[in-house]
């Protein structure tokens, strides 16, 4: 697998993420077909447990099933979909990733707590980011369907390829969802599903 060039690597968001050890899981980490771009799949840590010496833990919780390219030439993340388990945490996802936020930039964040029928936008940073409901599906499939992708047209390109087709096209998604302060998004959130409940054993 291809990686981020090490001398750019300091100069893209990923890079930076990385550094502070925020990258996990990666199933795609390396330049996109696009000149100074590169793409990313993976989880993005928000907040860590503490440890106790050289002890390795995961992180306390995570912006997961990340879809993401980062722009060499401005340093941000113009394009970003990831799946949050709590609402709650849209706010440290905010914090994370302000400095690469594009406030001209394209945010979908699944959220397993929030109401099946609804779907906002919510301030994200300097931005705005597409709240949407997301339970036993995956933030891929998920994602196809919203920006009208039949699978078929992705299958036979490579990783990158695919990751790019996809992102292009929720670059250009836009929607008039109502307006949701992130104040009342958590005061009428749901509990949290368990991720695991009415799977098979």
């Amino acid at each position: 697998m291809t990686t981020i060039d090490a001398v750019a690597l300091g100069d893209t968001a990923f890079g930076k993420l990385d550094s502070a050890r925020r990258l996990l899981n990666a199933v795609l980490k390396e330049p996109l077909p696009r000149t100074g771009t590169f793409g990313f799949r993976g989880d993005i840590a928000l907040a860590f447990q503490d440890q106790v010496a050289d002890e390795a833990r995961p992180p306390a919780y995570s912006l997961e099933q990340v879809l993401a390219v980062a722009d060499v030439a401005t340093g941000k993340i113009p394009v970003l979909v990831g799946y949050l388990h709590n609402f709650a945490w849209l706010k440290d996802a905010g914090e994370v990733l302000g400095d690469f936020i594009d406030p001209k930039g394209t945010y979908v964040l699944f959220a397993n707590n929030i109401d099946f029928l609804k779907k906002y936008r919510v301030s994200f940073a300097s931005a705005t980011a597409y709240v949407l409901p997301l339970d036993e599906s995956t933030v891929w499939k998920e994602t196809l369907e919203l920006v009208d992708i039949d699978k078929n047209d992705v299958k036979k390109l490579n990783g990158a390829q695919k990751l790019e087709y996809v992102l292009d096209k929720v670059a250009a998604f836009s929607a008039l969802y109502p307006e949701l302060s992130y104040e009342d998004g958590v005061a009428a959130m749901e509990p949290v599903r368990n991720r695991n409940e009415n799977r098979p054993v």
